[in-house]
């Protein structure tokens, strides 16, 4: 996809699209600071206008082993620990449900009673379709919002989630987006404890502000981020099905990070837009398949606190459905890899 910029400067829609113009100096955001669909002005959410035209003029995508387009797996951990609680621990125990009881209690220790403590299993299924996927942990401090876990327990995990050739990457914190030094802070803590580079990057909330985010992670060594999508609806957020380096408008020039923009993500489809399983089947299977079209990649968030019962069979769903495809199923550090040195 060279020359893409040159390309959409010929179409102002499309370049206006890609670029986020509308995004710029706006002060109207929702209670997150997050710019939201039902803001914006593009509203073709479900079809990637960018990609559509950068194909059909001729532009040419190739991943390994011919594979026609590519599904980029993500899981942002934001919590390993349940929400537990006295009142809960002494329900149990009246009702005379002690394995119940020592479970509420004890889930923040050990590992066997801890349904969110899940990464072996995502692992083992996702192993099962020949695919692999990003674990996006947060390395807060204690004195930080939504903070759970702290990192440091989780060495012998993340170690096992690297050796076995996932990726890990970092989820930045509520104030990570607009702060370098917080950025820089928190790549620092989660490499001391993983002992190697991290790359890959998704901001918690899906907070992010352009273009300036984008620069920040390019400062803080990052090699991709993968935040760009809608909290509140599924789709294109720059029309791009594409993984792209983003262009700044300010400065006129291409920032040094690839994104792979995000398109699905489990608590959009159930919470935010509020489909039942039929429809969010429905819309997830449009998307992939718009995305098989147009040889793209299509990014798909899915939490290890939605990895039980039907939302589970969802997502191994979306994984059988992408292998029937034939699609190319792996992390964003993979993806990343082939884009910059293929594309």
């Amino acid at each position: 996809m060279k020359n893409m910029i040159e390309a959409l400067k010929q179409k102002k829609e499309l370049y206006d699209l890609f670029t986020r113009q509308e995004e710029y100096n706006c002060k109207l955001l929702d209670t997150y600071q997050r710019f939201p669909y039902y803001l914006s002005g593009y509203r073709n959410v479900l079809e990637p206008e960018v990609s559509k035209f950068l194909i059909e003029n001729g532009s040419k995508v190739d991943y390994p082993d011919d594979k026609k387009f590519a599904v980029c797996l993500t899981h942002d951990i934001d919590s390993i620990y349940s929400n537990v609680s006295l009142s809960r621990t002494v329900k149990s125990l009246i009702h005379g449900q002690i394995k119940g009881a020592f479970k509420t209690t004890l889930n923040k220790r050990y590992k066997k009673w801890n349904p969110l403590w899940n990464f072996k299993k995502i692992m083992a299924l996702e192993d099962k379709y020949n695919a692999k996927s990003s674990f996006f942990f947060l390395a807060l401090d204690k004195e930080d919002l939504d903070f759970n876990y702290h990192i440091e327990d989780l060495e012998n995990e993340i170690g096992n989630i690297a050796d076995t050739g996932w990726e890990v990457g970092l989820h930045g914190g509520h104030e990570s987006y607009k702060n370098l030094n917080e950025i820089k802070e928190k790549k620092q803590n989660l490499e001391k404890v993983l002992g190697q580079k991290v790359i890959g990057y998704r901001n918690h909330f899906l907070k992010f502000k352009v273009p300036d985010t984008w620069e920040l992670l390019s400062k803080a060594g990052f090699r991709y981020d993968t935040t760009l999508g809608y909290a509140d609806c599924v789709g294109f957020r720059n029309g791009m099905c594409h993984p792209f380096k983003p262009f700044n408008l300010n400065t006129n020039r291409e920032i040094d990070i690839l994104e792979i923009p995000l398109t699905i993500m489990d608590c959009t489809l159930f919470d935010y837009m509020k489909l039942d399983l039929k429809d969010a089947w429905e819309i997830t299977k449009t998307l992939i398949d718009t995305v098989e079209k147009y040889k793209g990649t299509i990014t798909i968030l899915w939490h290890n606190t939605y990895m039980s019962n039907e939302k589970l069979q969802f997502y191994e769903k979306i994984l059988q459905y992408c292998s029937e495809k034939n699609a190319w199923m792996t992390s964003g550090e993979e993806i990343c890899n082939c884009w910059n040195t293929n594309i």
